[in-house]
Order: structure tokens, then sequence, then C-alpha cells
């Protein structure tokens, strides 16, 4: 019988690490994760060469509950938007010539895992 490698928030945690790695294979350097504020929390922030990016990131295991892009709805992106600042607030030492957000799909089936990565959801 084949197991799911994981459930509920464990499953977003796995979702999370394999985005990670990712990420850092393809050439991001990852500054924070999980970063959390009273307004919600960013899942991950990396620089990629001069831009600073904030990463949301969305696992889904098979495809009945759809694609992760579409959890990413339009109030999802504002409060990413509201975040970012709160974020430089916390980080005053932190300057960018460049932000962006970005969104990673990580798509678990069984033992296979598929990423899948857009630059600059807004």
């Amino acid at each position: 019988m084949e197991q799911t490698p994981l459930r509920n928030s464990s499953l977003g945690r796995f979702g999370e690490e394999r985005a990670a790695e990712w990420l850092t294979d393809h050439g991001f350097r990852i500054v924070e994760r999980n970063w959390r504020c009273a307004r919600g929390e960013i899942d991950i922030i990396a620089w990629q060469s001069c831009t600073l990016v904030f990463i949301e990131v969305k696992t889904r295991a098979g495809i009945s509950t759809g694609h992760p892009f579409e959890a990413i709805t339009a109030s999802k992106v504002a409060r990413l938007r509201r975040l970012v600042p709160a974020w430089f607030d916390a980080h005053p030492e932190v300057s960018a010539r460049a932000i962006r957000i970005d969104a990673v799909a990580v798509h678990v089936d069984g033992e296979r895992v598929g990423i899948e990565h857009i630059a600059g959801v807004l």
C-alpha cells in the first residue's frame, strides 16, 4: 500500500522544505523562512541576484484538491503586499534595489514531488 508522505500542516512543512531546496538549487539564497508578525506570515524570503523575493508556497497532495496556485487568492496577494513593508520595518538593516513576490506550487503524489515557480505574481 502506498503511503501519503504527510498530512495537513506537516504536508505544508514538507512542501516548504522542498520549495526551499528547489529555490536554493536554482540560485536563490534563503534569508528567512516562516517570518511571522501580527498581520500574517511570509513563507520564504530569498535573494535572487540583487532582488529580494518574498515567496508564497502552496502544497497539495494528489489532484483532488486542485492546483496549489488556486489557493493564492486576490486577498492572499493583498495580504502579502501588506506584509512586505512590515518585514522591512522589522529588518531596518536590509535594503533592496528591487523586490518581487513569487509563488511556488509543490505537487506531492506519493513519492513524486513536482515544483512550479512563478516569478512576479503581482
